[in-house]
């Protein structure tokens, strides 16, 4: 993929985070995806997904800053949501991405999803 097409992928893959849409990010995510500190497969990472979306029903995503070096996208975001006790959480995240065929195989990053719905 050249680099405008890797901005475009994540630019999707952005927007069906935000939708919180699990079926369109699994066809995003490779079935085998590796991710640094936390259990592989595309399976774990919708379940942790899932998990953050029903402790923060409202949770979205902001892009502040992108930088794509061949297969691979270097993300800086903002991400914030309101959990079900009304406690309103923001972060930053910072994430590693590589990109193969148009899914993500290899993830690293800041995002600690358990935690944040476990203080929620």
């Amino acid at each position: 993929m050249e680099a405008w097409e890797i901005r475009d992928w994540f630019a999707d893959y952005l927007e069906a985070c935000n939708r919180h849409d699990l079926d369109a990010l699994r066809e995003l995510i490779d079935p085998g995806v590796r991710r640094a500190h936390l259990p592989g497969g595309v399976d774990a990472w919708v379940a942790d997904l899932a998990m953050l979306f029903a402790a923060f029903p409202d949770w979205q995503w902001k892009r502040i800053q992108l930088v794509v070096e061949d297969d691979r996208i270097a993300a800086h975001l903002r991400a914030s949501g309101t959990s079900l006790t009304r406690r309103h959480v923001n972060v930053a995240e910072f994430g590693i991405f590589r990109v193969a065929k148009g899914r993500v195989v290899e993830y690293s990053g800041t995002a600690d999803y358990a935690e944040l719905v476990e203080r929620g």
